[in-house]
């Protein structure tokens, strides 16, 4: 991939189009006074940019709660008014991005830049907390969180339950020592949809720019698993299998290149890497459903680099550079592609001791 002059940043992000509303992946250049973003064809970067966004006179807005189903947004808009949305694979990166993109905005104003870093840098205590680990929890049916009938403003919702209850079950079960650190929790697990807010309350909240007042801690603001506002169809086996596979702690997870088993296309994925139980999975970042297009156990696999000089065997098109392989032990061969020699590293270190 052609190296910019003085890029600060660059990697995948889902994109909303203009004309039409569909989320399509580009590849991202961040320089000092533009975003740059490419189309990726084959695994490769396509030569010219597809469009570029000025940051001069940008906003930034970060969370953006825009898109239900999308919660982990960027939102730019331009001096001319013109509204971009990006879309990141994790909270991390996308705050790291917003960080980013606000120093480029922000060039010569370092307070905004400062106090931007001081944000980043208080949610530190939570990353070692596994969210669906409490969320197991919060579904055990002796002592988990008490679900119960709540009215809102006339209407009636079944299987509810208070943000005071919540965060009075986190410090009790010991996930979080404070109500402010309970909140911010609480606030995570809406983020990655594990929560929803139910009624106008606690809905008028999430639209909120301050990640403390997202979730409120009172008890008239009602709340839901997210699971339990859309009715399951599947067989309880079914569904219980699926839950064991996706119960496991997240590992890592970002945009990786993959080729395709049937028509051998290249296409970018996000990949979620878990342990306990250990499995890969991949999700289609332009769909809005979040459930895995594919995954596999990584009990017995076996994963290794490729070479970067020619194109490997079993490798169509003429994709080559950074790219690996794992083979399942029923012999199913995954060649994926990452952007640089370093994230291929990363991910070969994280996967190796699950197998």
């Amino acid at each position: 991939m052609e190296e910019e002059a003085g890029v600060l940043k660059e990697g995948f992000l889902v994109k909303r189009g203009h004309v039409v509303r569909n989320w399509k992946v580009r590849w991202f250049v961040l320089l000092q006074d533009k975003l740059l973003y490419y189309k990726i064809e084959g695994g490769k970067k396509e030569p010219s940019p597809k469009g570029r966004i000025l940051l001069d006179g940008c906003t930034i807005t970060c969370p953006c709660l825009e898109y239900e189903n999308r919660p982990l947004l960027i939102k730019l808009k331009t001096k001319t008014n013109t509204d971009y949305f990006l879309e990141c694979c994790s909270r991390e990166e996308r705050d790291s991005w917003a960080l980013d993109i606000t120093g480029a905005i922000h060039a010569g104003h370092p307070v905004q830049v400062q106090e931007l870093h001081r944000m980043k840098n208080s949610f530190k205590l939570l990353e070692n907390i596994s969210l669906h680990n409490i969320v197991e929890r919060m579904y055990d049916s002796s002592t988990g969180i008490k679900l119960t009938r709540n009215l809102d403003q006339g209407n009636r919702y079944k299987e509810t339950f208070t943000g005071s209850a919540l965060v009075d079950w986190l410090i009790s079960n010991s996930f979080a020592v404070s109500r402010f650190e309970a909140v911010t929790l609480a606030s995570m697990l809406m983020d990655e949809n594990f929560l929803r807010p139910v009624g106008v309350r606690s809905t008028e909240a999430t639209r909120s720019s301050d990640p403390s007042e997202k979730f409120l801690d009172d008890s008239t603001a009602l709340y839901m698993f997210a699971e339990s506002s859309k009715k399951n169809t599947s067989s309880k086996e079914e569904v219980h299998f699926n839950l064991s596979e996706l119960s496991g702690t997240i590992v890592k997870q970002g945009f990786l290149v993959k080729q395709g088993h049937k028509r051998k296309n290249w296409k970018v994925r996000k990949f979620v890497l878990r342990a306990d139980p250990a499995f890969l999975h991949y999700y289609d970042p332009t769909k809005e459903d979040n459930k895995p297009v594919g995954g596999f156990s990584l009990r017995g696999c076996l994963v290794s680099a490729l070479e970067d000089n020619g194109v490997p065997a079993g490798v169509k098109g003429n994709v080559q550079g950074n790219l690996f392989k794992i083979i399942t032990k029923n012999d199913i061969h995954y060649y994926i592609q990452a952007s640089s020699k370093a994230e291929r590293v990363q991910w070969i270190e994280a996967i190796k001791p699950l197998t």
